[in-house]
């Protein structure tokens, strides 16, 4: 990580203002908004034909680009994260004006790789040293969106590559409906409320039951951590 004393004045106040921008509440404010609203109002929407699905995921590309330049980590990394993320924007703004079945499924393991890192960065903005504030618990939050979507684009991959591995109550019709069942299929089994979705192949099965535990367990170890957290920092105090 190069130090901040060596960086160019302009460089080194571009930093500053990121690092404002994420220490606080906005960052994780603005990506958390993002991702619900993708998730629970655009998505849906998108199933029915409706545009506006670009825009947002322009914001929240945006949005990651920000933290990972927000995170302290090698500057390798970092370019790579960011390189990650601005190849997967491409690649499915690609498939987007040039729908084939290749493009799609290239994007959704360049959207799945992308989405678990970036899990990985908020998780680092959320543990980072300093009080804990309702920021921390926007990135629980945030977290918990990105695991989801992410599950959702791996059962993309499966259903792409063997079509048939889920059964829906009605076909999707195209890609955009696909995102949207196997989206809407993937909250509820990370939620565990079940659905009219049914996993069909094994190994649409094994990733189904995975998702499952996983939604059990991230949230009981993500609150114990911000717990043992708020008691740390309260004893130093």
């Amino acid at each position: 990580m190069q130090n901040s004393e060596t960086m160019p004045p302009r460089e080194r106040l571009f930093r500053a203002q990121i690092d404002k921008f994420w220490s606080g509440e906005m960052g994780l404010t603005l990506l958390t908004l993002s991702l619900a609203v993708l998730v629970f109002v655009i998505t849906p929407l998108r199933e029915a034909g409706l545009p506006g699905r670009e825009l947002l995921e322009s914001v929240i590309v945006a949005l990651m680009l920000y933290g990972a330049i927000a995170v302290k980590q090698k500057r390798i990394i970092t370019i790579l994260v960011i390189v990650f993320i601005s190849v997967t924007a491409v690649v499915l703004g690609v498939g987007r004006l040039h729908p084939t079945p290749f493009l799609h499924q290239v994007g959704s393991v360049f959207a799945t790789v992308t989405l678990l890192l970036y899990l990985g960065i908020v998780l680092l903005v959320m543990f980072r040293a300093g009080p804990i504030t309702w920021s921390r618990v926007q990135g629980g939050i945030c977290a918990y969106l990105l695991l989801g979507m992410a599950w959702a684009s791996s059962f993309q991959i499966v259903e792409q590559s063997r079509p048939g591995s889920f059964r829906f109550v009605t076909a999707p019709a195209d890609f955009d409906q696909l995102i949207s069942k196997l989206t809407y299929f993937s909250f509820c089994t990370l939620t565990t409320l079940g659905g009219d979705v049914t996993p069909l192949s094994p190994i649409a099965r094994s990733l189904t039951i995975a998702e499952a535990m996983v939604g059990q367990l991230f949230p009981a170890i993500l609150i114990g951590a911000l717990v043992g957290m708020a008691m740390q920092s309260h004893n130093k105090a």
